[in-house]
């Protein structure tokens, strides 16, 4: 089952910070999970300064249970960057499927 995650980070003025602080391992865990094939497109929302202030990722996993599972121990929740999250159950469009 595939899912749309929209997730915003935290405005208060330490919000890069804890975006930058976690990042790194951010990255190694989401290439971990595009290499299993659990995720599938991820970008960083801007804002109109070009400033890092969300997430958008498309990921796959078998139920809603392991999706909550992986945002346990996702860094960005962990380290208590994304203030708010939106998870909607989406499906790929076949013009982007293996592109």
């Amino acid at each position: 089952m595939q899912f749309l995650i929209i997730a915003y980070d935290g405005k208060d003025s330490e919000a890069l910070k804890r975006r930058l602080s976690a990042r790194e391992n951010h990255i190694k865990l989401s290439s971990l999970m595009r290499d299993r094939g659990e995720l599938l497109y991820g970008v960083a929302i801007l804002n109109e300064d070009r400033k890092m202030v969300g997430s958008v990722l498309i990921a796959e996993f078998p139920s809603r249970k392991e999706l909550d599972t992986w945002l346990e121990r996702e860094p960005y929740v962990t380290g208590k960057v994304w203030d708010k999250i939106e998870i909607l159950p989406c499906q790929i469009g076949p013009s982007f499927v293996n592109t």
